[in-house]
């Protein structure tokens, strides 16, 4: 293999803006240079411009510049730069198409000649080369002027793709800042000459009618608004590169302030954060992203772009932007190698976002007002509609920079499109006013203008491809019909920016999947195939096998509390004394037991397969006796079982009284031992109880009541009855106090989730109607409340409380007809009414029968829920989610991380409602009693669809996903995948598969196939994963008390 061909390690200080250390950073100037001298020091041997390079400017005229011939980029930019008068120039940069037809920026380290293959014939173009999230951090309204241009440019060129609607209010405030308030015959003349989306004729009827709203609005208002209609669209900024995963999947990648982003057609599926990124690099056509290392899960991911110098496009823009962004001071020189280099020595060599808004901010110059010399702005004759809000956004001054003249040094040339021959450039070479530092800037009128006939902008090609693997690490909505809406406000107020959600056979990519690579495991040969027929074939030794398997697993998810977690709480010396006599007296019997419960078992077994003589006797060839004896021994057990309530309800007073112990706690679960929320293994010896009753079941089941081991095994099924009959409600209230507790730790802005009487019922993700059109919501339906939540961009990933519904006085009612959106439902209740939809009709369904009976419930109970609703949720804003941007959101997201070190640390992102959350589902607490049923471990042999050999693992299923493991001594997972969504089947004559008792799993195009060792395994396999991973119709926890015990029973 060769080397690295380019390198780029992410400096933590995008951190610096967050208080972490500075770290300036790289650059390839000589150590006491800047840009300026740096080109000054350029060789030189003419003076002779000898080269007339055409640049087209944002509002399409053309200027040509003469340079001479060793003129280096950032000349190019300086020069560009003063003749407009640009002071906040970093925000843009000079692009050019290649030879390949792809957009590159011109480098200004590097001279024009060597990046422009024929200058004379290729035009260049002016355009905005980082999108800030926030146009307020625009200081100057011209800066803002020139990026409403950009907007107005991605949309004719289809780069900023949106719905209608969208486009229309664009657009219509695109109108008013360059022709004025509305007048119908002008408008539809102006519209006729000018072209700003492809479409423009099927909707200029919106477009006219936005415009009508928009009277008495000035220019800079104008610019704002569409600012910051844009912003709040995925593709805003979005410059897609064709690429594909390592499954050969079509995807797009793309750079933003946030990190590296992707996306399958104009859906984005992944966002890999500059905070979570070590290393940036290329090799060839393969780019690669280093993750910090995060649980089990791989920390390198690869892509394949089309050709070596896409990919090395890619990764400097990649570089550029987080530079540009997050670290806060230009990159110091670096030193250059006296005999070799290794890999590219590309760094961004500008000013970065805070050093130019320090720089603005910090400048004595004086701001001068200025006017729009060229603006054709209608002034309206009639009062402004005081129905439609205005702008009241103070804009900062125009500020021009003293010194040179604009154009002392190069001179321009105006060469405008045939299609516009009318127009004046923006600065006349002859006008004595662009020579002027202080001088106005000037719109040029469009009134009569078109798009210039030549169209340089690329137009994105959308690769159908398959569907991809959703990983619950990041990003991905499966957003199954819902159609863009427009809400129309009672309060007047203009219409919201609707999402477009029409994604039919859209998927997510396993980006950040934590599948095993083929290093993952023992390959296995053919010729175990032969040795597997030696053991035995009857279906009693399987059974006998799940009970050794599980029995296996069971041991080592106790031992992550009797071992692991008693470790961790020593050393820090967490835990009070009482606590940790009631914890430990309790499970370290039970844990002693088992421990002798598997050696039995495991000698059993090592009998039955006949490795030792006993076997000819035939007295080994069961394990009824042994079960009978141990289930006997295990109901002394049972006063320590029923202590478990004690225990959890204990421990989670401790964890909140003492920040100690919470802080050891948060950080013990995000160890890859825990692979589980730590309070779920106090439930297991319970838990266990359950297998042992369903295992010793399906014994009984098979055998004939003449059979030797029959009675034993009837025998040990009452006794383990006797005991799960004992512990049943106590399970039950245990599961829900786990799952309430689990909830209290990943929500942020709810206290008191575990109020006494609360039940959890189910959690999910729902589209919310908000004046921004649908946007994702999670929502957890207690037997008191319902809660909507929000995903925060934090470093946790938390979800955060939006807002509440009392059950009480709640009314829910089909409403598709009324909103015209798929699978949509409204909640009245007496704070507020929401509209909401689900992502398939089934959803809706289970959310709506939920909801009903829970509401039947709330009506029944005496207590009402507005005092637990008062205690336990935080006194936050009044204001919905409905009038909270995602940006204002995001930042009170990283206020509230800021302040809260324990918050910053604690996120685990294989939880159910991160899994929900990502494939767009719903789990209800009758799907977890099923899952807590349905537990099964196991060898397995794994095979990828496009690999050759088969993987021997072993398998955990547990929590509605799989766990893998090298071998089932291993005390942690290699990595796990979620199955809510996947499919489990036998494989298809197409897949190619030769082998018995291989099952299926599939998630739109991503497959697995799993080989088991026996038919009885193989069913097993499929019934515990189909079983758990399809949602029964209802909750049982939702009836009558005397019909639940009925039920249970």
């Amino acid at each position: 293999m060769g080397e690295i061909e380019g390198t780029y390690r992410v400096l933590q200080t995008p951190g610096s803006r967050l208080g972490v250390q500075k770290n300036s950073g790289v650059s390839t100037l000589e150590p006491g240079q800047n840009l300026s001298t740096a080109m000054a020091l350029s060789p030189a041997k003419t003076h002779e411009r000898d080269l007339q390079i055409k640049i087209k400017m944002l509002d399409n005229t053309v200027e040509v510049l003469d340079i001479e011939s060793k003129y280096y980029g950032q000349a190019l930019l300086t020069e560009v730069y003063k003749h407009l008068n640009l002071i906040e120039s970093d925000y843009f940069g000079i692009e050019f198409q290649n030879i390949q037809s792809y957009w590159i920026w011109l480098e200004p380290m590097k001279p024009v000649i060597k990046q422009v293959r024929r200058p004379k014939t290729t035009m260049l173009r002016l355009a905005v080369k980082f999108f800030p999230p926030d146009p307020g951090q625009l200081q100057e309204e011209y800066t803002r002027y020139l990026f409403a241009l950009q907007i107005k440019r991605d949309l004719a060129e289809e780069r900023l793709t949106c719905s209608d609607n969208t486009a229309a209010l664009l657009v219509s405030h695109l109108l008013q800042s360059e022709i004025g308030d509305f007048d119908e015959s002008e408008d539809r003349e102006h519209l006729k000459i000018n072209r700003y989306l492809p479409n423009q004729e099927r909707i200029q009827g919106k477009i006219l009618e936005f415009h009508r709203k928009h009277v008495g609005q000035t220019p800079a208002e104008s610019d704002f608004q569409v600012l910051e209609i844009a912003r709040k669209l995925e593709m805003y900024g979005i410059r897609f590169h064709l690429a594909s995963d390592r499954e050969g999947t079509k995807i797009n990648l793309a750079v933003s302030h946030m990190g590296v982003l992707v996306f399958q057609g104009n859906t984005k599926i992944n966002t890999f954060n500059w905070s979570k990124v070590r290393k940036l690099s290329f090799k060839r056509k393969r780019f690669l992203i280093k993750l910090h290392p995060e649980g089990p899960y791989q920390d390198t991911l690869e892509f394949l772009l089309g050709s070596r110098d896409e990919c090395k496009n890619f990764w400097k823009i990649c570089v550029e932007y987080h530079t540009f962004f997050r670290l806060f001071d230009q990159p110091k020189p670096k030193a250059k190698a006296v005999f070799f280099t290794r890999g590219s020595s590309f760094r961004y060599s500008g000013r970065t976002q805070k050093q130019l808004v320090d720089y603005i901010k910090d400048s004595g110059m004086k701001k001068t007002p200025y006017e729009r010399r060229h603006s054709r702005v209608r002034v309206s004759t009639h009062a402004s509609n005081p129905d439609v809000p205005k702008q009241s956004v103070a804009f900062p001054e125009g500020l021009r920079t003293p010194g040179s003249p604009a154009s002392a040094t190069v001179p321009f040339h105006s060469v405008h499109s045939s299609a516009a021959p009318t127009i004046l450039p923006i600065f006349a070479e002859s006008s004595p006013s662009s020579l002027d530092p202080r001088a106005p800037y000037s719109r040029i009128p469009d009134k009569n203008a078109t798009v210039p006939a030549e169209e340089t902008g690329r137009k994105l090609v959308q690769q159908p491809g398959s569907p991809m693997f959703q990983s619950f690490q990041g990003l991905p909505v499966d957003h199954s019909q819902l159609s863009s809406l427009v809400l129309k406000s009672p309060l007047g107020l203009n219409p919201a920016f609707p999402v477009n959600l029409n994604a039919a056979g859209q998927g997510s990519s396993p980006l950040l999947s934590p599948v095993l690579s083929d290093a993952g495991g023992a390959r296995i040969e053919e010729d175990d195939e032969t040795k597997r027929k030696r053991y035995p074939t009857d279906k009693a030794y399987f059974i006998a096998k799940e009970i050794l398997a599980t029995e296996r697993t069971y041991l080592k998810d106790l031992e992550v509390i009797t071992v692991w977690f008693r470790s961790a709480v020593i050393k820090e010396n967490a835990m009070p004394e009482g606590l940790m006599t009631l914890l430990f007296s309790n499970i370290d019997p039970i844990y002693e037991f088992h421990r002798g419960f598997l050696k039995e078992i495991e000698q059993r077994l090592s009998l039955w397969e006949g490795k030792t003589n006993a076997h000819v006797k035939g007295d080994y060839q069961r394990i009824g006796d042994v079960m009978l004896r141990n289930m006997r021994t295990l109901k002394e057990f049972t006063s320590y079982l029923q202590k478990h309530d004690e225990v959890l309800t204990e421990l989670e007073k401790a964890t909140k009284r003492l920040k100690k112990l919470e802080m050891v706690y948060k950080e013990f679960e995000l160890q890859k031992v825990c692979y589980l929320p730590l309070n779920t293994f106090l439930l297991k010896p319970i838990q266990r109880l359950m297998h042992y009753k369903l295992i010793l079941g399906r014994l009984c089941k098979h055998y004939t009541v003449e059979h030797r081991d029959f009675a034993d095994c009837r025998n040990a099924l009452k006794e383990v009855t006797e005991m799960t009959s004992q512990l049943q409600h106590s399970l039950i209230r245990l599961e829900n106090f786990q799952k309430l507790t689990e909830l209290q730790h990943d929500l942020l802005g709810i206290d008191n989730l575990t109020a006494p009487g609360r039940e959890f019922i189910r959690e999910g993700c729902l589209y919310k109607l908000t004046k921004k059109g649908l946007q994702q919501r999670m929502f957890f339906l207690f037997s008191d409340m319902l809660l909507y939540t929000s995903k925060g961009v934090t470093g946790t990933n938390q979800f955060k409380i939006h807002g509440h519904l009392p059950l009480h006085g709640m009314l829910v009612e089909e409403s598709e007809n009324e909103w015209a959106v798929p699978h949509c439902f409204t909640i009245y209740s007496a704070q507020k009414t929401i509209v909401v939809a689900a992502s398939t009709r089934l959803e809706m369904g289970k959310w709506m029968e939920d909801l009903n009976m829970a509401i039947e419930m709330a009506k029944k109970s005496t207590e009402k829920s507005d005092m637990l609703l008062d205690n336990s949720v935080c006194n936050r804003s009044n204001r919905s989610s409905d009038e909270v941007s995602l940006e204002q959101e995001s930042e009170d997201d990283i206020h509230s991380s800021r302040s809260s070190l324990d918050r910053q640390s604690h996120h685990r992102a294989n939880t159910t409602m991160h899994v929900c959350w990502y494939r767009n589902t719903s789990v209800s607490m009758a799907d977890h009693s099923v899952a807590v049923e349905n537990q099964l471990s196991g060898y397995l042999l794994r095979k990828f669809k496009n690999s050759n050999g088969w993987q021997k693992l072993w398998v955990v299923f547990t929590n509605f996903c799989l766990f893998f493991y090298k071998t089932h001594q291993d005390d942690y997972p290699l990595a796990s995948l979620p199955l809510l969504g996947y499919v489990v089947s036998s494989p298809v004559e197409a897949d190619g598969i030769q082998k018995d008792y291989v099952f299926k799993l599939q998630f739109k195009s991503h497959v697995y196939f799993f080989r088991a060792e026996s038919k009885y395994t193989f069913e097993r396999w499929m019934e515990v994963i189909k079983r758990a991973t399809s949602s029964p119709a209802r909750s049982s926890l939702l009836l009558p008390k005397d019909e639940k015990d009925q039920h249970t029973d």
